[in-house]
């Protein structure tokens, strides 16, 4: 039948030649023969794909059961992890001594650059809570970290009609939680998809017939970049599409095999859950999937202060409890559930304020000498008892702001009045950058020899580095002034109540 069913061809060929060539030089056995070698070689080609087709086919079982078996074993051995990351350590192998469980591949390289490429164990959520942890493909040259799963072969998407008819679920060789931990924390991760088609477009007139599936299941049209509401592909960004008014390769009517190959950016929604595809309806259609391995790269890094629960894990914090970070203004405290991952309701909750400073600031001063009356200009002081970050200058009697800050300011002091039945007062200020802040005054009348009395004022002040303080007199009835001596009257104390880091 198959020998009658290729003459009945060759003829068919031949009468259309002729046909179409009337005066054709060539004998009919000679056109018969040439027909009959170009379809020996149309068979060879066909018994060569579907060879092709079935080595293809034999590669993705065998790749399906490595996988399966690795998957299955990876509970076993993720039993004896954890036995080891409880007591905080696990036995390297690789290095021969016992070592905190790295979180990333960059992790492993830091600690023994001489480590070659291959299979590790990391604990992205953090050693001894969290997930088990997870078998990786570490590169050792750039850091890098793959997660493997069960669809990396070449896969044939079959016949069929409707959109998304072959739907086929991603397996990875990780839960969902150690690779959203993965993710935060480097810098990038990335997944690459390939789709070699011949007559299967994604899309037809605004209907979609293939997409993929997100971390949280939601369905992208988009095969190459950042996320985008868009259906594109690489080339469509390229502007390079085999038929320029087309986003993909595979959109395109051409009946011949083409390519969309992209690489997917965003790693808020990978990796990659489930592939979908559809319209291969003709005898000719065809589509081949191939999803990369989830990788990620770098590791993101805290500079200064930390500002949350997020930094804090970032640096190497897995222990749950209260911390001090670096709020809006005011060093903060904030308690931290490392139990979650950042994205977790509860993951974080702050607390109020922590009264921290990064250099202590405070002076107490004092006269000895026994008559000052002069006004308008700065009390010097003699004596330091403290002057703990060296901002008060004495033979000047100014204070100088160091940082930005909320300070407290104290004055007293020991004015003595004539003998006399007349009103005396004495009225002083504080005086910030030669503006009067606030003053104290006292008086009396009908005074004795020798008679005393104290003045004071107290003040709190926000101060920039530079602002400059003092105490001075502003009035003075003639006959008075400031009395001390051993005793030590006069007195003129300060403080940093409060430091402004995110202006220090």
């Amino acid at each position: 039948m198959a020998r009658f069913s290729r003459i009945h061809l060759l003829f068919g060929l031949l009468v259309l030649a002729c046909w179409n060539c009337s005066t054709c030089a060539l004998s009919l056995e000679e056109k018969l023969q040439i027909l009959t070698e170009k379809l020996e070689i149309v068979e060879a080609k066909v018994k060569h794909l579907e060879s092709e087709n079935s080595k293809l086919k034999t590669k993705n079982e065998q790749q399906d059961s490595i996988l399966t078996d690795l998957l299955q074993n990876r509970r076993q051995t993720n039993e004896e992890l954890k036995l080891s990351s409880n007591n905080g350590l696990l036995e390297n192998q690789s290095i021969g001594k016992s070592a905190a469980m790295p979180r990333t591949c960059r992790e492993t390289r830091l600690s023994n650059p001489a480590l070659a490429s291959g299979m590790y164990w990391i604990d992205p959520d953090g050693q001894g809570v969290g997930d088990d942890p997870i078998s990786v493909y570490c590169d050792m040259t750039s850091g890098s970290t793959s997660i493997l799963h069960d669809s990396e072969s070449p896969m044939n998407v079959g016949h069929c009609t409707d959109p998304g008819c072959y739907s086929r679920a991603i397996n990875y060789n990780a839960s969902t939680r150690q690779m959203a931990a993965l993710a935060e924390l480097s810098n990038e991760c990335h997944q690459s998809i390939k789709y070699d088609c011949t007559s299967a477009p994604f899309e037809v007139n605004g209907v979609s017939y293939s997409w993929w599936n997100d971390k949280t299941g939601k369905a992208n049209y988009f095969w190459s970049g950042f996320n985008s509401s868009v259906h594109v592909c690489q080339c469509g960004i390229d502007h390079n599409c085999v038929e320029a008014f087309m986003p993909c390769n595979c959109d395109s009517g051409l009946p011949a095999l083409l390519t969309d190959d992209g690489v997917i950016t965003d790693k808020s929604i990978l990796p990659i859950t489930r592939l979908n595809f559809g319209r291969t309806i003709l005898e000719s259609s065809s589509g081949v999937h191939t999803l990369g391995r989830f990788e990620c790269t770098g590791q993101v890094v805290v500079s200064g202060m930390p500002s949350s629960c997020e930094d804090l894990w970032h640096i190497g914090h897995t222990l749950s409890g209260l911390y001090a970070v670096m709020g809006i203004a005011k060093v903060q405290s904030i308690y931290c559930d490392f139990s979650k991952l950042s994205s977790d309701a509860g993951f974080e909750k702050w607390i109020g304020f922590a009264d921290v400073k990064s250099a202590p600031t405070y002076f107490y001063v004092q006269r000895n000498s026994s008559i000052f009356n002069a006004t308008n200009i700065a009390i010097p002081f003699e004596t330091a008892k403290l002057n703990i970050g060296g901002a008060f200058d004495l033979p000047s009697g100014i204070f100088t702001a160091p940082r930005t800050g909320t300070y407290f300011f104290s004055f007293i002091g020991f004015p003595e009045f004539p003998t006399s039945s007349s009103l005396f007062r004495i009225t002083v200020a504080l005086v910030l950058n030669g503006n009067r802040i606030g003053v104290g005054e006292v008086e009396e009348a009908n005074s004795i020899s020798n008679q005393n009395d104290q003045v004071s004022l107290q003040s709190t002040l926000s101060l920039k580095p530079g602002d400059k303080i003092w105490i001075e007199i502003v009035g003075l009835s003639e006959g008075m002034y400031l009395f001390d001596g051993n005793n030590h009257y006069n007195h003129f104390s300060g403080w940093l109540l409060e430091e402004e880091f995110s202006l220090s």
